[in-house]
């Protein structure tokens, strides 16, 4: 009785993206150039669970079906950390922290390393987050 067996070799840098094109994805967003931080500051950032398609874009119908699986948290180091759930509205993507109200958020179409993103904080201000790292969880 002869046994054969069969070996699936990857690249490491290989994203696993399932056969839909839909993965969970955790990103990074660390604050941008500011009056306050000419060069940004890493240690005030969110970080972000979401689907992505192979464009990028926050997968509409895994969001539908796994809605608990979104969630955002935000840390800055004079204040406490905010965790919560992204959903969609009516009116586009918000951020739902678990003591408070939905805040609105203009996400772009697609969530690429490096790319510029205007976030509504907590007290309405509007401030500009870099994407630093989108890592494939599945």
């Amino acid at each position: 009785m002869s046994r054969s067996s069969a070996t699936l070799l990857m690249a490491p840098d290989s994203p696993q993206v399932p056969s839909s094109g839909r993965a969970w994805s955790s990103i990074r967003l660390e604050l941008a150039t500011t009056g306050e931080f000419p060069r940004g500051s890493a240690s005030r950032a969110y970080m972000l669970r979401l689907p992505l398609g192979l464009d990028d874009a926050i997968d509409e119908a895994t969001m539908r079906d796994m809605p608990a699986r979104a969630t955002v948290r935000r840390f800055w180091p004079s204040q406490a950390d905010l965790s919560g759930h992204v959903i969609t509205t009516p009116a586009g993507w918000a951020f739902v922290y678990d003591c408070g109200e939905p805040i609105l958020q203009p996400m772009p179409p697609a969530l690429r390393l490096g790319k510029d993103v205007l976030l509504v904080e907590p007290d309405g201000s509007r401030l500009p987050f870099r994407i630093v790292s989108v890592l494939r969880l599945n």
